[in-house]
């Protein structure tokens, strides 16, 4: 058996990246000899988060479009043709058995080059409504990883397997219980706990409704575990005190999904993943600024299953109050919503997706 190589490309945003970390990690469980690279866009947070996974990176310069005319825009075909030399380039050098994309722009020209020189591809697609990058490198992959139904609207049907997302390793087996995180927050046992996440940056419209709703909060007992985002946190560490934990990022999401009662989330794909797993009732605040409006698809996908509750940036000045009110008073609602969610949950997608690639290296 020889040394196998791997070449693993997604990022942009936290959703992308995650899963290459977590598909790599699998990979280098069941073949601790083989060397890995990841590809990712020059001036993106995978140039960080995936050398502290241990892994090497080599960056290209690309981006995605604008929407509007930008200078940005006008360089486009210059990158993408710089970034095509690059990826060919860099799978010349390295020479993978496999190359694995997991959606973001530096996919496109590496597992383009990749598939150019022959070398077959799996894609991962986190999202219920699939990526520009993904959908055009479609024809060439061997094989398609999805996390929902119906997807065959994107991608030819006999490719398609329905994995599931990865999602990180501590949250497969929740061992915490709640009154241990609850005293890791340094919580009051007595009172409700709401857990607000809006993404690893942080989630502008989010921040404004919890900061609008903290007498709401205040006068029905309830305390908040608040991850603000980095972008943020200077502007919210203010109401830091005993019922309201202001965070700039979790690191120990396990505790905080240990402790909430009710958790108010946007709807990547990756959060939408993670809190299948955790089977607590959710109210999802879609991001309407992202690429065709995923997050809003995402999380339709489990509402229509009556796994969850969503509300739009614009309703909640009108809505937000009395959804929580039903949410919060109603025990039976909160259990359906829980057991509900839990069914969609897939915890063995990465091993899933590696027996994919697996299939590959023969």
């Amino acid at each position: 058996m020889g040394n196998y190589r791997f070449i693993l490309s997604g990022g942009g945003t936290g959703g992308h990246i995650y899963p290459a970390i977590a598909i790599a990690n699998e990979l280098k469980k069941r073949h601790p000899e083989a060397e890995f690279l990841f590809v990712g866009a020059k001036d993106k947070m995978e140039m960080e988060k995936v050398p502290r996974a241990g892994y090497k990176i080599e960056g290209l310069w690309i981006s995605g479009l604008q929407r509007k005319l930008t200078l940005k825009n006008l360089m486009f075909p210059l990158k993408l043709i710089s970034s095509l030399f690059r990826a060919r380039n860099i799978v010349s050098k390295f020479q993978p058995d496999v190359a694995i994309g997991t959606g973001g722009f530096a996919s496109g020209p590496l597992l383009k080059m990749a598939a150019n020189k022959g070398i077959p591809s799996v894609l991962q697609e986190q999202n219920s409504f699939a990526g520009i990058t993904n959908k055009l490198l479609a024809g060439k992959a061997k094989s398609i990883c999805v996390a929902y139904d119906g997807m065959e609207k994107f991608f030819p049907k006999e490719k398609i397997i329905k994995t599931g997302n990865p999602v990180r390793s501590d949250l497969v087996n929740l061992k915490v219980d709640k009154a241990e995180a609850i005293k890791f927050f340094e919580l009051n046992p007595s009172k409700k706990t709401v857990l607000i996440i809006g993404g690893s940056l942080g989630a502008r419209r989010i921040n404004q409704l919890i900061e609008k709703e903290l007498g709401f909060f205040e006068e029905h007992q309830i305390q908040l575990v608040w991850q603000c985002g980095k972008l943020y946190h200077g502007d919210y560490k203010k109401y830091n005190s005993d019922s309201i934990k202001v965070k700039a990022f979790l690191n120990e999401m396990d505790y905080a999904y240990a402790a909430a009662d009710i958790i108010i989330s946007r709807a990547g794909a990756g959060s939408v993943s993670e809190l299948c797993l955790v089977g607590k009732p959710v109210i999802f605040i879609p991001s309407p600024n992202v690429a065709e409006d995923h997050q809003t698809k995402n999380a339709l996908a489990l509402v229509e299953k009556d796994a969850a509750i969503m509300l739009k940036e614009n309703e909640l000045d009108k809505k937000f109050e009395k959804t929580f009110f039903e949410i919060m008073n109603s025990r039976a609602l909160q259990d359906s919503l829980g057991v509900n969610i839990k069914k969609l949950a897939l915890p063995k997608a990465t091993e899933h997706i590696v027996d994919e690639i697996e299939k590959l290296l023969s």
